[in-house]
């Protein structure tokens, strides 16, 4: 049951707890609970609304991913340098990847200078820190798979002399 109440929530935030049991054939007060209970224990850890900032004027965002190679601390492994990094407020994310590099942050920053003088300022100089590879997001097509505009086929006929 709280696995189904999750995937509804996950695909819709809005829906309420009576949408909710109506949908599962469940009592509200059940799902009510439920969610109480995985909000408690950090199961559910928020409720956001995904937008496409490049639809509203005068809000410029440039997103980041940043591929971070560190030195693990001893006897704490990769989390101390990972709590170190999400604590700065312009960090979106942290994950822990396999592979060529060890963090993946991504941030947010009104320009490209801006994102650069993090990595320069912040990131890079963290005692941790090996080295860093920086990529911005040029174009958002999917995102918490949302499909953010569909890709127009063009429709023209082919006209041959």
């Amino acid at each position: 049951m709280k696995t189904k109440i999750l995937e509804l929530l996950e695909q819709n935030s809005r829906y309420s707890a009576a949408d909710i049991a109506l949908m599962l054939g469940l009592e509200e007060q059940e799902v009510v609970d439920s969610i109480k209970e995985m909000e408690k224990d950090k199961i559910i850890c928020g409720y956001k609304t995904l937008i496409n900032w490049d639809k509203v004027e005068h809000r410029e965002v440039v997103t980041a991913l940043i591929e971070v190679k560190v030195t693990p601390q001893r006897g704490e492994g990769f989390d101390k340098i990972a709590e170190r990094i999400y604590r700065f407020s312009e960090v979106k994310a942290v994950y822990l990847m396999s592979g060529g590099f060890d963090l993946t942050v991504i941030i947010e920053g009104k320009t490209m200078k801006e994102v650069a003088l993090f990595v320069g300022q912040k990131l890079a100089p963290l005692d941790a820190v090996l080295s860093t590879g920086t990529h911005f997001v040029l174009n958002k097509y999917k995102d918490h798979g949302v499909i953010f505009e569909e890709i127009k086929k063009d429709e023209r006929m082919i006209v041959s002399p």
